[in-house]
C-alpha cells in the first residue's frame, strides 16, 4: 500500500512544533475540567505551555496516582473530562485499572499503525487480542475499521478454531502478541493445513528478532506497535525497519527514570507520554517502560520523533504474555497465605513463548496449593515452585526478568 495515513506525517518538523504550541494550552485547558487534573495543576496556566520545555516544567502522573484516585473514585479516579455513563466501553485491566473506550473515530489511533504495515481494504484481520474486560481488542478491531479491513473478533485460545476460520475465510493478517501466531501457524502444520497470512501487526509484548525471522522464512512480514490501554497508540514500526516513530496524536519525552527531567538525544530513560485525546487527557504520564530517542527522520519519510521502542522496565513492572505483573500483585499473592514469608515471579523464555514461574518461600504447603491464588492474583497461569525460607535473593525485587532482548 502506497502513501500516508495522511498528510501529518510528513509535515516539516518545525510545522509541527507550531502546532503543538497550538494545541498545548487547548488542551490542558479542556484537561482540567477533569476533577483530578484540575488539582495536579492547578497551578499551571494553560497559555504559558506552549513548548516542550514549558511541558518538562510539569508534574509527571504515575500509574500508582491513578490506581490510588480510582479506588477512592471509581472507576477513572476524576481523570477523564466525561462520566463514566459517556463512554461507549469500560475496561478493567490487571490492578485493576479501569479504562474508558469509544466508538467514536480512531479513539485510540492505531489505523495510522495499520496502514503503515500496508493493512486496508481487502483485507481480513484475525483479531487474537482479547476482548473480554480488557481493551486491546477493541483496540485493533477500532484500528481494522479506520483502514476499512474486515475483521474476525477471533480473541484468544481456541488454536484448531483459529486455524480452522483462517483457512475457511482467507485472512490476510494476523493481530495479536507475537508469540501466539506462532502457536496457530504450528497448529495448522498439524492439521495439514495452509494459512494465507502475509502479515503481522502485533503488540503486548516483545517481538524477539528470532520470532520476526521465523515468520519471514513462512512469507510473514511482522511490524509492531507500541501502545497502552490509557494512552492509545505511541509508536509503531513502519517497513523502514528502524526504530519507532511516534504517532501524531501524542507528545512523547524520554526522562530520567523517577524524575520529570528530559535526559539527551540518544540516552535511555523513562517513557512520558501526553495524550491529545480530549475524552481522557492524560499529561505527562509515565509508563515505567524505557526507551531512547533516535536522531534524524526515518528513511520510510514520516518526519515525527523515533524511539528505539521498548527497552525494559524502569520500575519492576513487566509484561508476560501481554500481560501486566506488579509488584503490588506480587503482595497481594504473599498477603493471601501466612504460611508465604516471600515471593519471587521470574519471567523466561521457552522457545518463542514467555513462562512464568512463581517462586515462594514457604513454611509448609505444596506448589498445588498455591497456584489457584496465583492464577487470582497475578491473571496468569505459571508455576509455582516452593523454595526454603530465606532462599531468596535479598535485592528487593520482587519480578526478575531474565529474558535476553537483543
Amino acid at each position: 500500500m502506497a502513501g500516508y495515513y495522511d498528510d501529518l506525517e510528513i509535515r516539516d518538523p518545525a510545522e509541527r512544533e507550531e502546532a503543538l504550541a497550538e494545541a498545548l494550552p487547548a488542551a490542558l485547558s479542556r484537561a482540567r475540567t477533569a476533577p483530578a487534573l484540575a488539582r495536579l495543576l492547578r497551578e499551571v496556566e494553560p497559555d504559558q505551555v506552549t513548548d516542550r520545555a514549558a511541558l518538562a516544567r510539569l508534574p509527571v502522573i504515575r500509574k500508582s496516582e491513578l490506581s490510588a484516585a480510582q479506588s477512592k473514585t471509581p472507576p477513572f479516579g476524576g481523570f477523564t473530562t466525561r462520566v463514566a455513563a459517556e463512554f461507549d466501553h469500560i475496561f478493567q485491566s490487571p490492578g485493576p485499572i479501569y479504562e474508558p473506550g469509544r466508538r467514536e473515530g480512531d479513539w485510540w489511533r492505531l489505523g495510522r499503525f495499520l496502514h503503515a504495515a500496508g493493512v486496508g481494504r481487502g483485507d481480513i484481520v484475525q483479531n487474537c487480542f482479547g476482548y473480554h474486560l480488557t481493551p486491546a481488542g477493541m483496540m485493533f478491531d477500532s484500528a481494522a475499521r479506520a483502514v476499512d479491513a474486515a475483521v474476525l473478533p477471533a480473541g484468544t485460545g481456541q488454536t484448531e478454531q483459529q486455524v480452522r476460520a483462517a483457512v475457511d475465510i482467507g485472512t490476510s493478517v494476523y493481530a495479536g502478541t507475537p508469540d501466539f501466531l506462532k502457536v496457530i501457524l504450528e497448529k495448522a502444520d498439524q492439521m495439514g493445513e495452509r494459512l494465507a497470512i502475509t502479515r503481522a501487526v502485533v503488540g503486548g509484548g516483545a517481538l524477539f528478532p528470532s520470532l520476526r525471522s521465523f515468520y519471514a522464512d513462512r512469507g510473514i512480514a511482522t511490524l509492531q506497535s507500541y501502545a497502552t490501554a490509557d494512552l492509545g497508540s505511541i509508536a509503531y514500526e513502519t517497513d523502514a525497519m528502524d526504530g519507532m516513530v511516534v504517532d501524531e496524536g501524542v507528545i512523547v519525552e524520554i526522562v530520567r527514570p523517577g524524575t520529570g527531567d528530559p535526559v539527551p538525544e540518544g540516552e535511555v530513560g523513562e517513557v512520558v507520554v501526553t495524550t491529545l485525546n480530549p475524552d481522557y487527557p492524560l499529561i505527562r504520564f509515565a509508563t515505567g517502560d524505557l526507551s531512547a530517542v533516535l536522531p534524524g527522520i526515518s528513511p520510510c519519510g514520516r518526519t515525527n520523533m523515533r524511539i528505539k521502542g521498548w527497552m525494559g522496565r524502569a520500575d519492576q513492572t513487566t509484561k508476560i504474555k501481554g500481560m501486566f505483573v506488579r509488584p503490588e500483585q506480587v503482595a497481594a499473592l504473599v498477603a493471601r497465605h501466612p504460611e508465604i514469608a516471600r515471593a519471587r515471579v521470574i519471567a523466561e523464555r521457552d522457545g518463542e513463548m514467555d513462562v512464568m514461574t512463581v517462586q515462594v518461600e514457604a513454611a509448609g504447603g505444596a506448589a498445588e496449593d498455591f497456584a489457584g491464588s496465583v492464577s487470582d492474583t497475578l491473571k496468569l497461569k505459571g508455576r509455582v515452585e516452593i523454595v526454603p525460607p530465606g532462599s531468596l535473593p535479598n535485592d528487593g525485587k520482587v519480578i526478575e526478568d531474565r529474558r535476553s532482548y537483543d
